[in-house]
């Protein structure tokens, strides 16, 4: 199958099983990428880089998809990362930036950002994307925001990986297929 017919996707594994499962997609020549960081440990005694993976039980995989049975049925893989009932594709592009960043710094530290309530957020994934509006409430994987429609207010709750938060100037500039 054509390289172009393969998509990303995200793999959950066993805790601290992340190398041993590239290796084992490798041998089974499945194009893996497990993002790999390069950590400074200061100890009293002596300072020592240590390579270890910066998602913890993530590792990549790209695959045509016939592949995902032999995928999922790879000791001490879980399952794929699942998103609206699906494995959740990952874009190229994500990817590309992960490798370029791990590529040009050590020590990267992977942290959630903060959303607060009446931040103003745009959504960038499933069927509200490109909507715009202010947080409500923050959970812990989840935001309830108002999103202004036809002058309602509409409530939603949304994951918090599909938002980006906007400054005030950002939120004002609408996009031309949006009414808000």
């Amino acid at each position: 199958m054509e390289k172009s017919q393969n998509f990303w996707y995200a793999v959950y594994t066993k805790p601290r099983w992340e190398k041993k499962v590239a290796e084992s997609l490798i041998r089974k020549q499945v194009e893996t990428y497990c993002p790999i960081n390069r950590v400074t440990h200061q100890w009293s005694d002596r300072k020592k880089v240590v390579e270890e993976p910066l998602f913890k039980s993530y590792v990549f995989v790209r695959i045509p998809e016939t592949m995902k049975t032999t995928v999922r049925e790879t000791a001490g893989i879980v399952n794929f990362v699942y998103w609206l009932g699906k494995p959740a594709c990952i874009p190229e592009h994500e990817i590309d930036l992960i490798k370029r960043f791990l590529h040009e710094y050590d020590n990267v530290e992977v942290e959630s950002f903060p959303i607060h309530q009446n931040d103003l957020i745009q959504i960038t994934a499933g069927p509200l994307m490109h909507q715009r509006g202010r947080v409500v409430e923050s959970g812990r994987n989840t935001v309830k925001a108002v999103l202004y429609s036809m002058g309602f207010a509409l409530t939603a709750t949304v994951r918090k990986s599909e938002l980006v938060l906007l400054n005030s100037n950002q939120f004002r500039q609408q996009p031309s297929n949006v009414s808000l």
